[in-house]
């Protein structure tokens, strides 16, 4: 394995009775990255990273993480928020956290402390005392959160971590999950969300029908489609749709269309040449969730 990869899964296939889950998926997860598994539901996003921290077996393939080859020889050194969150409702948010660090061998003492530290740091201090039944729902998926990472892991996996939060615990757990990378993590983001993945990942994978269809950076993904572009003519100029690409629609006050392979300094010319005023051009980079969609089909599977 690279030293340089905190992860190196090959040829991963897991089956549930007649059906493939995940079919052949390869994974190389390079140290101190925030690395985006993305795909929509039921495409084996959760049974890949199942596999990779070693809750299940693959029925082919092989991980090493970590340095290990035995995933689960590793168990120490990971932190996980399963989709399924679950606390104990009784327990006080510190003492929460405190318990699952220490059954990742955390001593209570230094668990308790560092709860504290942690329940600071992401503004729920005032909430270190309350019962986990007490709070709200995202308070609850925070303290979660920082009980997977109480121990301080060299790999962190979040399957599906923003899901019901608010737009002000979302911002929340995107300054942590950036925190955990500054501290030296890798991070294993499992999302269907593509505004978090566009903003967080440095690499992704895209998982449908248990395959994985890209790998790669954001940049690249977002690469394979072309500019899009929305042009705004002058007042009254409705007859500068003939001029214009033939996929143009209506968009807003103007235009939107790919912007064609000759560039538009052509087409310009040629909307200036007919006497056509430009009232405002913009040109952009499709995102993440339109190359998502390209890549995924209109099934989702």
């Amino acid at each position: 394995m690279n030293d340089a990869l905190a992860v190196c899964a090959t040829g991963l296939v897991k089956h549930f009775g007649g059906r493939v889950a995940v079919d052949h998926v390869d994974f190389a997860i390079p140290a101190g990255t925030i690395y985006g598994v993305l795909g929509p539901n039921g495409a084996g996003k959760t049974t890949a990273l199942r596999m990779l921290m070693g809750i299940i077996d693959p029925d082919e393939g092989h991980c090493r993480v970590l340095g290990h080859d035995r995933p689960r020889a590793a168990g120490d050194q990971i932190g996980y928020l399963p989709e399924e969150r679950g606390l104990y409702p009784g327990m006080k948010a510190r003492e929460a956290i405190a318990f699952m660090g220490a059954l990742r061998g955390l001593d209570w003492k230094t668990g308790r402390a560092r709860a504290g530290d942690l329940l600071d740091a992401a503004g729920l201090g005032h909430a270190a005392d309350q019962k986990i039944r007490k709070l709200s729902k995202g308070m609850a998926q925070l303290v979660q959160l920082l009980g997977a990472l109480v121990h301080r892991p060299a790999l962190l996996v979040l399957d599906e971590p923003f899901s019901g939060l608010d737009p002000v615990n979302q911002e929340r757990l995107e300054a942590l999950i950036r925190g955990e990378q500054a501290r030296g993590a890798t991070i294993v983001l499992c999302t269907h969300v593509m505004a978090h993945a566009q903003r967080l990942c440095d690499r992704i994978a895209i998982i449908a029908g248990g395959q994985r269809r890209f790998e790669g950076t954001v940049a690249e993904a977002r690469a394979l489609l072309p500019l899009r572009a929305h042009f705004v003519p002058k007042a009254g100029d409705d007859t500068v749709r003939l001029l214009l690409p033939a996929d143009a629609e209506r968009s807003g006050d103007g235009y939107a269309f790919t912007v064609p392979d000759e560039g538009m300094e052509a087409l310009l010319a040629r909307l200036i040449e007919k006497g056509h005023g430009v009232a405002g051009l913009s040109i952009e980079r499709p995102g993440l969730h339109d190359v998502f969609v390209a890549i995924v089909g209109g099934n989702g599977r």
